[in-house]
C-alpha cells in the first residue's frame, strides 16, 4: 500500500475546502454554461468585458467568510471555459481582467487576500476555451498557449497550494500533452497539488499518473482501493451550494445546513475532502444567503474541528450511518445521526435514538468518552472478546441539534 507523500498528507487533512465560480458569466446571473447553453454569440458575450467592475469584490472580505466557515483553502476560477481570465495574462491575451473596467490582477488580490486569512490559495483553470479559435482550429497551438497561461500562475503569485484543471473530458480522445503541463508545473511549484476533474460521469476516475487528488463532482464519494498502485492518491469532493456552480440570481433550490454537514460527514468518513462551491454576484459580492449558509455551517464546524482537520478513515464499523474517525493526535472520534432532543414531552419532537449506540472492529481499549460539543462524559461498555463497544448517547439539550454529534474517545 504506498503512502501519501507530505504535500498530498497535508492536503488531506485540510478536510474543508471553498469553490469559487467567478466571471464575466456572473453579471448575467444564470450560470457559469450561460454563453453555451443559451447559444450567445461570442462577439455579443464579449462585450461583458466591458461592464466587468469587480467593484465589489474583496478578497480578504470572502477569505475571511472561508475562515469563519471552516475552510482551509479556496479554489478560485481564475479562467473558466468562456476565455476570460481573472488574471494578468502578460501579453498572452487581452481577454482578461486586467484589459476590462476591473482594471486589476484579481489573482493577485486573490493570492493576498487568503494570506492575510492563513487560507491556502489553489487555482482552477479551464482546458477549455470557448474564445480562442485555435481550440478547434488548431489545437497543438491551443495547448501552447494553455501551457504559457499555467506558467504565468505558476511563477508570478507565490507558493500555492494546487492546481485544478477541468476541460479534458470535452476530448476524452486527444493527446493534451499532460507530461509536459504538469512538468511545468513541478518545476516551479513542485508542492503543488495537482487534480483534473474526471466529470459527472467518471467520478473517481484515476487519471495521469502525476495527478494528486481524484474528483467526485457533485456526487457521494466512495473508498479509494489504492492496493497494488505506486503512488498514494487524494480523494475530493465537489459540490454546489445549488443546482450550478455560477450565480444564479433566481436559483432558490439551495441544499440546506442540515445537508451540508451531512455531506461533509460523508467526505471525512472516507477520507475525501469536502470542497463547497460558491458564486459571488457579477460585482463579486458573496450573497446574503450563500453567507448564511456558510457561517452557520462553520459554528457547527469549529465546535468539531478536532474530528474534522487531521483524520483518517477507521475500519470501525457503526450502526446505520454512524461511524468513527482516528485522528492524528491518537484519539478516536464517533460520528452519531439521527440523535433525538431531551425535553418536556408536551413539547418536544423527535425524540428517538437516544441511547446505546453500538460500533465493531475496534481494537484498542477505551478509556472515556464524552460529547465533544460539551465535554459531558459518557457511559461504555467494551468486551473486546465478542467485539462489542458501545456508549451511552445522550439527547441534545432542548432547543439544539447539531444534526450529527461527535463524541471523542480516549484510548487507553
Amino acid at each position: 500500500m504506498p503512502e501519501p507523500s507530505q504535500h498530498v498528507a497535508a492536503f488531506e487533512r485540510m478536510g474543508f475546502g471553498m469553490f469559487i465560480h467567478w466571471g464575466l458569466y456572473s453579471q448575467l446571473g444564470r450560470g457559469e454554461w450561460v454563453m453555451n447553453i443559451d447559444r450567445i454569440p461570442k462577439a455579443e458575450y464579449q462585450k461583458l468585458k466591458d461592464t466587468f467592475t469587480a467593484e465589489d469584490f474583496d478578497a480578504k472580505t470572502i477569505a475571511s467568510l472561508a475562515k469563519k466557515a471552516g475552510m482551509k483553502y479556496i479554489v478560485l476560477t481564475t479562467r473558466h471555459h468562456d476565455g476570460f481570465s481573472l488574471y494578468d495574462t502578460r501579453g498572452l491575451s487581452d481577454y482578461d481582467a486586467p484589459h476590462s473596467p476591473a482594471g486589476r490582477d484579481l489573482i493577485a488580490e486573490f493570492v493576498d487576500g487568503c494570506r492575510e486569512e492563513g487560507i491556502v490559495p489553489f487555482f482552477y483553470h479551464t482546458t477549455i476555451d470557448w474564445y480562442q479559435e485555435s481550440y478547434h482550429e488548431d489545437f497543438n497551438a491551443y495547448l501552447d498557449y494553455l501551457i504559457k497561461s499555467v506558467e504565468v500562475l505558476c511563477k508570478h503569485y507565490g507558493k500555492i497550494g494546487g492546481f485544478w484543471f477541468d476541460g479534458n473530458w470535452d476530448k476524452p480522445l486527444a493527446d493534451w500533452r499532460e507530461d509536459e503541463l504538469y512538468g511545468m508545473i513541478r518545476k516551479y511549484q513542485p508542492e503543488a497539488i495537482i487534480v483534473n476533474n474526471s466529470g459527472l460521469h467518471h467520478q473517481g476516475e484515476y487519471g495521469h499518473p502525476e495527478i494528486d487528488s481524484v474528483t467526485f463532482e457533485q456526487g457521494r464519494p466512495t473508498p479509494l482501493d489504492r492496493g497494488g498502485r505506486s503512488k498514494y492518491v487524494a480523494a475530493e469532493m465537489s459540490q454546489t451550494i445549488n443546482n450550478h456552480w455560477g450565480y444564479g440570481l433566481k436559483d432558490f433550490q439551495t441544499k440546506s445546513v442540515k445537508q451540508l454537514i451531512e455531506t461533509i460527514c460523508v467526505c471525512r468518513k472516507v477520507g475525501a475532502n469536502y470542497l463547497l462551491n460558491i458564486g459571488p454576484t457579477g460585482s463579486g459580492m458573496v450573497d446574503s444567503l450563500q453567507k448564511f449558509l456558510l457561517e452557520t455551517m462553520g459554528i457547527w464546524v469549529h465546535m468539531y474541528e478536532e474530528a474534522i482537520y487531521g483524520v483518517t478513515p477507521s475500519s470501525i464499523q457503526g450502526v446505520g450511518a454512524d461511524f468513527a474517525l482516528k485522528g492524528d493526535n491518537g484519539k478516536l472520534y464517533f460520528f452519531v445521526h439521527d440523535l433525538g432532543s431531551n425535553g418536556h414531552s408536551n413539547v418536544t419532537v423527535g425524540g428517538g435514538g437516544i441511547g446505546p449506540r453500538a460500533f465493531t472492529g475496534l481494537k484498542d481499549s477505551i478509556r472515556s468518552v464524552k460529547w465533544l460539543d460539551n465535554g459531558e462524559s459518557l457511559p461504555f461498555v467494551q468486551n473486546q472478546d465478542v467485539d462489542l463497544f458501545s456508549f451511552y448517547a445522550s439527547g441534545y439539550p432542548y432547543g439544539m441539534d447539531f444534526v450529527v454529534r461527535v463524541a471523542e474517545a480516549d484510548i487507553a
